[in-house]
């Protein structure tokens, strides 16, 4: 077993270490990560950023507000999901042998280290380096007199008519508490009958900004604090002896009857009844007064481990509206714009070559942020509408934009008489509401809706595009790593392939009419679909990489995704190590697989980065000599997308494309400035910045504006 070197970022309480002998058979559990356990090593790689003096000062508060909103969802839907199967008594093992009792033992103590350190990243080093720049949060007790005259007035003018004290006890029904939101706790004394009582009230941070300026606009105070400042407004007559402040986090996960007859008006039911779903996480600051406290755990039937008691602030995703607060660019990231892929315009003059001009003279890539999504992918979908040729546009929708310009462009195709199709997947999970609306939209305007499978999420990335030309139609294809979605797609690193191949246009057409009619395709001619063929796909691309691999022709798989818990794929790839195969494996987040086991994964080696945008794309690489197969889509190696979902992987043929997707892979591999290695033990260890300086998102920033240079022949502006 590697040795283990000390490193301060890394807490001995966020690793397994379970000690795996060498020999030990590859159906052994004891050669599995447990998947919750190493999400929560993902999200401690997160704070570990929040933490990086290195980091500009609000992006570091970005890390601070991701590591909570992320959290937020992993008791929603991991957690609660836990506490259901011990409620039920389910004792199902997981791959590595862990019940759920196990596993929330475990969870529930790195969870509390954590935020101790997360709490005081934030209290103890975040919050005074934000003063001294100049963005100040305050407490009341911390304003002059000018600064209390101000919150007085916002809160007699904005705050105080949108309150709503509610009782609690004296025979009345505990009030309905919302899922994530804020609320103060107050202790009343009734000085006419001598009584204490408890009331709450909400801290309407959804209707109001939870950080209330002052006046300049770069200082603030957290409006639970000006609340609680003023509770003598709220209560007259009444003694305030005490208050606390209070979240709760609500259970989120649900499910969709495959025998719904309509699974529209299903999935509404079920968004109704997750806002009553069973409380699985009581947040309050430290020290509540038991007189608050107890009262709280009684109503809401909670027991000792889904209480959370946190110094500072509650709900730190909140402070993403301190980082929107405007000016001090130099606090910040370099701005970044992405620029237009080099074949999508001209050589001479710099104006735009038509996405489908381009297509016709060969295959493209396109790489995001690096590479606009507004000239690529959007562009490629209005150009259709306003063709006249173009006879059918189809496309999924997974998670999109509220604004987003691709589902307004299908209903003017639907306007301009041209067929328009769009799979818009309603269970898309915290995105069903807008889902939703857009299916409702697109619906009224006469495009044809369609929801998908019963029972598998469509999940795969896909737009088919039918032209007519001459005596023949032509299929134009972009399958992709990402979502449809303006914003992410500035955020996200994500790739997109564009082509006119007549196979892969076939097998998207194919995989159309799966997802909206009743065909069953067996099997396609390029594509690797789930749940039709992608398993079995991989599992034969990485036993044929075992085949050809020699002393003399070495092979190498390379993948890129953001989870990895498969146990077949685990295995497959413990028996391509085993055969000598080099296995390198750039995994954003969860990772199941245990690297650099002797007999087992000695050559495999597990790298996760971070940075400025989310690594979200996946691709497959297996080289074999001469033999080289590689893939990008939608699906990460976990049951549920090879299982219960509709995927899409699609080949990259063209040597140049794979080549560009090589380097990606490599540079990924090489980084040392926000990168970190996996362990045997489980701990994920933090890359010394040793010899060159290698920074992949910073290197594909530069080669994205050399290659957009090279290609109008001036500099970009």
């Amino acid at each position: 077993m590697p040795k283990r070197a000390p490193s301060k970022n890394t807490s001995s309480k966020t690793a397994e270490r379970d000690v795996i002998p060498p020999g030990t058979d590859v159906s052994d559990g004891s050669l599995f990560f447990n998947r919750e356990l190493s999400w929560l090593a993902f999200n401690n790689r997160v704070l570990q950023l929040a933490e990086d003096p290195s980091v500009p000062l609000l992006e570091r508060v970005k890390f601070c507000a991701i590591y909570a909103r992320n959290l937020d969802e992993f008791f929603m839907i991991r957690v609660a999901r836990l506490h259901e199967q011990m409620s039920n008594r389910v004792a199902r093992l997981v791959p590595d042998g862990s019940t759920p009792g196990d596993t929330l033992g475990k969870m529930h103590e790195r969870i509390l280290e954590q935020g101790h350190r997360h709490a005081d990243c934030f209290e103890s080093k975040l919050r005074p380096a934000l003063a001294e720049k100049g963005i100040r949060i305050y407490s009341m007790k911390e304003l002059d007199a000018e600064g209390r005259a101000q919150m007085e007035q916002r809160f007699r003018e904005q705050i105080f008519p949108v309150l709503t004290p509610l009782a609690i006890g004296l025979g009345r029904h505990f009030p309905y508490i919302s899922n994530l939101s804020l609320s103060l706790a107050v202790l009343l004394r009734d000085p006419v009958a001598d009584t204490e009582n408890v009331a709450r009230v909400k801290v309407p941070k959804e209707l109001l900004s939870r950080f209330v300026p002052l006046k300049g606009g770069t200082s603030f105070v957290p409006l639970e604090e000006v609340i609680a400042h003023h509770l003598g407004a709220l209560f007259p007559g009444m003694e305030v002896l005490d208050q606390g402040l209070f979240r709760v986090t609500r259970d989120a996960d649900y499910t969709v009857s495959e025998d719904a007859e309509d699974l529209l008006v299903a999935v509404q039911t079920e968004l109704r009844q997750r806002r009553f779903g069973d409380v699985i996480r009581l947040e309050v600051q430290t020290g509540m007064n038991p007189k608050l406290l107890e009262p709280l755990m009684e109503a809401l039937s909670l027991e000792p481990q889904h209480l959370y008691e946190e110094r500072g602030l509650l709900d730190l995703s909140d402070l993403m509206a301190i980082v929107s607060t405007p000016g001090f660019a130099e606090l910040r990231d370099p701005p970044w714009t992405p620029v237009t892929q080099p074949r999508l315009q001209s050589e001479d003059d710099g104006e735009v070559t038509p996405v489908m001009t381009a297509m016709r003279r060969g295959a493209l890539l396109v790489h995001h942020p690096y590479e606009s999504f507004t000239t690529s992918v959007e562009r490629f979908v209005t150009e259709a509408v306003e063709d006249p040729d173009v006879l059918a546009i189809k496309q999924t929708v997974y998670r999109t934009s509220d604004k987003s310009p691709l589902v307004p462009a299908l209903i003017r195709a639907t306007e301009r008489g041209k067929q328009a199709v769009c799979m818009v997947e309603l269970k898309a999970r915290f995105d069903e509401r807008t889902n939703i609306r857009w299916a409702l939209a697109l619906e009224e305007a006469g495009v044809h809706v369609v929801y998908g499978i019963p029972g598998l999420k469509t999940h795969a990335k896909a737009i088919l595009i039918v032209r007519r030309e001459g005596e023949k139609v032509r299929h134009y294809v972009h399958v992709g790593t990402g979502n449809y979605n303006s914003k992410t797609a500035r955020l996200y690193t994500d790739l997109g392939l564009f082509t006119t191949d007549p196979d892969i246009g076939a097998d998207v057409a194919d995989l159309f009419n799966f997802l909206t009619g009743f065909a069953r395709p067996k099997s396609f001619r390029k594509l690797l679909v789930a749940p039709v063929n992608m398993r079995e796909g991989l599992l034969e691309e990485v036993r044929r990489t075992i085949a050809q691999h020699t002393p003399e022709t070495p092979s190498r798989i390379v993948l890129k995704m953001n989870a990895l818990v498969d146990p077949m794929m685990i295995r497959a790839l413990y028996d391509a190590s085993r055969a000598g195969v080099k296995v390198e494996l750039n995994i954003r987040g969860i990772c199941c697989l245990r690297p650099q086991m002797p007999g087992v994964s000695e050559n495999i080696r597990v790298i996760s980065t971070l940075g400025r945008f989310l690594e979200h794309s996946r691709v497959y690489l297996f080289e074999r000599g001469g033999d080289t197969r590689c893939y990008i889509g939608s699906a990460d190696l976990m049951p549920r997308n090879l299982d219960h979902r509709v995927e899409a992987l699609t080949p990259v043929e063209d040597p140049t494309l794979v080549a560009q997707v090589r380097d990606i892979l490599d540079r990924c591999l090489a980084e040392n400035t926000h990168a970190w290695v996996l362990q045997a033990d489980g701990a994920w260890l933090r890359r010394p910045p040793e010899g060159e300086k290698r920074w992949a998102q910073q290197e594909l920033m530069e080669r994205a504006v050399r290659m957009a240079q090279a290609s109008t022949g001036r500099p970009l502006p």
